[in-house]
């Protein structure tokens, strides 16, 4: 029996435990070499065309590579995993396997910069059309779908809104069409959301994020069916070389063992934050799916174990007062990304969005004075008080 038959708490605590059998390790090892030994001609020619039987070139795989690409496939119940540089070297790579002239991607308006940049500037180059619609309206996303539509894409809860969408319901709008459906469940990771058993056809993630959790790796994943992996690792990792280095996914490795305790902490730092921020006369909105206030909240009841780990909060003063509370935060740390051991903040308007016309911003509800919070692992009621001084300054 491997440690990947049992449940996803203990798999995240015993991943690369059955790697090292010469040395019998219990952590896992990095295997930090570019090229791999072969004892005939015939091995290395089999080895340079299929992953299967071992590895040829650390480009193509890698035993710490192939180990953090298993444990992600297990914990999201998925047949394969297939790592990369970056999460977005993982969706450039699916994109450009999947995709050629004359096809069409319809994606929820609300994604991350570098994923909306190669949907709206990089695949057109190409003949690839993108249509970015709310997908909260599923009405909307069934009439949007075209014949040659080929990939349905979304994130959710969203980025930075925190906007929940339905993933069964545009799983399923998906599959009718005749199209792959593919989610990046960075903000939620397994442990709070599985995409897969809600009808979704193929996982993404940043596990620069909360499955890495130190801010010290960066990384990306695709799970899925191992026919629709193998096609991505044979064109999309092989050819466009966007690999992961074994050492981050040695660290995200150890990272992913520690996942679940750290989520829950960090989701119950978010929902106090957010149940304090709501009745604070500065802030005019608070996004959290926990809340019963938020327009998602029932949807993400049903598909979340959780409410996350991030949250935004708009103020009242706009602009000004987002970049007075980002300059006088003490304890929260100004950075961003999220998912770290640290609690993060980031103003959108000025940090992340700053060239996004205040028209577009504004549309997707990117408010001049939106904050993002990450939680991270500090004291609860220390963190409050640091928003509390900064929110007096406002």
């Amino acid at each position: 029996m491997s440690i990947y038959d049992y449940s996803p708490r203990t798999i995240a605590a015993r991943v690369g435990t059955e790697v090292d059998t010469a040395y019998h390790s219990l952590g896992v090892p990095i295997y930090m070499t570019n090229n791999y030994l072969f004892d005939e001609v015939a091995q290395g020619a089999e080895l340079c065309h299929s992953t299967d039987a071992g590895d040829c070139y650390t480009r193509m795989s890698n035993p710490t590579n192939n180990e953090l690409g298993r444990a992600l496939a297990a914990l999201e119940g998925a047949e394969a995993g297939l790592p990369f540089a970056s999460g977005a070297a993982a969706f450039s790579a699916l994109m450009l396997t999947l995709l050629k002239s004359g096809d069409h991607v319809l994606s929820d308006n609300a994604t991350y910069s570098a994923t909306n940049y190669l949907l709206t500037e990089l695949l057109p180059k190409f003949g690839v059309e993108t249509t970015l619609i709310d997908f909260t309206d599923v009405a909307a996303v069934r009439a949007a779908l075209r014949p040659n539509t080929k990939i349905v894409f979304f994130e959710t809860p969203c980025n930075p809104t925190m906007k929940v969408i339905d993933i069964a319901r545009i799983a399923q709008v998906a599959r009718e069409a005749g199209a792959l459906s593919v989610i990046d469940n960075t903000f939620s990771t397994p442990f709070i959301t599985r995409p897969l058993e809600l009808g979704i056809d193929l996982v993404m993630h940043s596990t620069t994020k909360f499955l890495g959790g130190h801010g010290d790796a960066i990384g990306g994943v695709l799970v899925g069916p191992k026919t629709l992996i193998d096609q991505i690792w044979n064109v999309g990792l092989k050819n466009l070389g966007g690999c992961a280095s074994p050492f981050n996914s040695f660290l995200v490795l150890r990272g992913i063992k520690t996942l679940e305790v750290r989520m829950e902490y960090c989701c119950k730092m978010a929902a106090a934050v957010a149940e304090y921020l709501q009745g604070h006369p500065k802030v005019a909105q608070v996004h959290y799916p926990g809340l019963p206030s938020h327009p998602g909240h029932e949807i993400a009841r049903g598909q979340m174990q959780r409410f996350g780990a991030l949250l935004s909060f708009e103020l009242k003063g706009g602009m000004e007062a987002g970049i007075t509370l980002m300059d006088n935060v003490k304890l929260c740390a100004l950075a961003v990304s999220l998912g770290e051991a640290n609690t993060l903040v980031q103003h959108p308007a000025s940090m992340t969005h700053w060239y996004v016309p205040q028209e577009i911003r504004l549309q997707n509800g990117i408010t001049d004075g939106l904050i993002r919070f990450s939680a991270g692992l500090e004291s609860i009621d220390e963190i409050i008080e640091d928003l509390e001084r900064a929110l007096s300054l406002v």
